[in-house]
């Protein structure tokens, strides 16, 4: 089967490794990669967003089938662009992809099919909004209605945060992204995320995880596209995925079809588990960074076939995934001055060193300079995940092999798991 991977994070990276180890794999092309990617798979200088030049990239390397990594890829239309062209696409179209795209038409949409939520409304008027938050009980949640990396939800735990909040959104802070605001009802709990893999009709559970979205150690600062992540997630027992499944992913790819948006990728569903069960905190149309990661290296099965039974919508022929019995953790370095203003162009030595066979590098946010050295190039530029027999052993793993990069012009969070093996000390 040919392959092509549309994307250069450590989402993509985590993908290619695995993809690369299938068996039923002839070729595996990245568009553009990175110099992680590079060492399993061709890289071809494409951009994400580029429709027309990945579509045509996907004719000439008689692609089987398109894997979507990033969410600008989807919101750009190369799902419905590779559907026209015939080609099969993991990857919903840019109409179902609204359920991650636009926080507005997400609200909205578990409101029309009785998904639980928080309660919210919707502004572009900035006098508005803030007035609106005499409705609303602190924490105040404020969030960029549109794609913002991750970064365009602020908590203000007073008055005056939340109206700065506002106005840094629709005065220009994300774009378009934050031409119109959500507040929500602020909810009580621990997040996690599930996904699934939807097929345009059914949804196939594959896996949870929990990530650590804030900047600092203890959960401090702002918010980020994710510092790191494990799994499996503790807290999302059988009981509360059964919930989940049943009272929001189900649903979901049902009113998604019904609205004429069929839905074939993967479906993550950020979860508050809250005293009253989990509830939707938001959608998102593919998979999480750095979940996926996690995810990949605890995978026991095949990806390729799932990947191509739901872009082709039918996954029903395949059995229920199997997974390792093991623990797996991320830890993300990140460029300093990152979420802000990540410094680009410092060399990191020490990505190749020979790690322990239970860890792996994935790249996020790299390239190489005209010297041929390993420089960074983003905001999230390493992951460092490895597996373990418990949490704890993953975690040991993971920050060892942190000690053989040298990278002064990084930093990471020291704390990734904290929650979990807080409360597995406490038990």
């Amino acid at each position: 089967m040919n392959v092509l991977l549309v994307g250069s994070g450590g989402r993509e990276h985590a993908l290619a490794w695995k993809i690369a180890q299938s068996p039923k794999l002839t070729r595996l092309v990245c568009a553009p990669g990175n110099p992680g990617i590079a060492k399993v798979a061709e890289l071809r200088p494409v951009a994400v967003t580029d429709v027309e030049g990945l579509v045509a990239l996907a004719r000439d390397i008689a692609a089987d089938l398109v894997v979507v990594g990033p969410e600008a890829a989807l919101d750009a239309g190369l799902a419905d662009a590779l559907q026209a062209a015939g080609i099969a696409c993991f990857g919903p179209t840019r109409l179902a992809a609204r359920i991650e795209s636009s926080k507005a038409f997400a609200k909205a949409f578990a409101v029309r099919h009785g998904l639980p939520t928080a309660r919210f409304e919707v502004f572009d008027n900035p006098t508005e909004a803030k007035a609106a938050l005499a409705r609303f009980s602190g924490p105040y949640v404020v969030k960029a209605d549109g794609l913002a990396a991750g970064k365009g939800v602020a908590i203000g735990h007073h008055l005056a945060q939340a109206e700065d909040a506002i106005d840094g959104m629709l005065h220009g802070r994300f774009g378009a992204a934050g031409a119109r605001v959500v507040i929500e009802e602020f909810m009580a709990g621990e997040e996690a995320s599930l996904f699934a893999l939807c097929d345009g009709t059914r949804a196939m559970l594959f896996g949870g995880a929990q990530d650590h979205k804030r900047l600092g150690d203890g959960d401090v600062g702002p918010n980020t596209g994710g510092m790191g992540a494990y799994t499996p997630a503790p807290l999302l027992t059988p009981e509360i995925v059964a919930s989940a499944r049943e009272r929001l992913i189900e649903p979901a790819v049902r009113g998604l079809k019904a609205e004429g948006a069929e839905f074939r990728g993967v479906l993550y569903a950020g979860l508050m588990l809250t005293a009253e069960g989990p509830k939707l905190v938001e959608f998102n149309a593919r998979f999480g960074d750095p979940e996926c990661q996690v995810l990949m290296m605890r995978l026991k099965s095949d990806v390729l076939p799932y990947l191509y039974a739901a872009a082709t919508g039918d996954l029903s022929r395949l059995p229920e995934p199997e997974w390792r019995d093991e623990s797996v953790i991320a830890v993300v370095l990140a460029a300093r001055g990152y979420p802000e203003s990540p410094v680009a162009g410092t060399v990191i030595r020490g990505a190749d060193a020979r790690f322990d066979p239970h860890v792996q590098v994935f790249h996020a946010g790299t390239a190489l300079n005209a010297a041929g050295e390993l420089v960074a190039a983003g905001g999230r530029v390493l992951n460092l995940c490895a597996r373990g027999a418990t949490l704890q052993e993953a975690r040991d793993r993971a920050y060892g092999a942190i000690a053989a990069i040298d990278w002064p012009g990084g930093f990471y969070r020291r704390d990734i798991g904290w929650r979990s093996l807080s409360a597995s000390n406490r038990a």
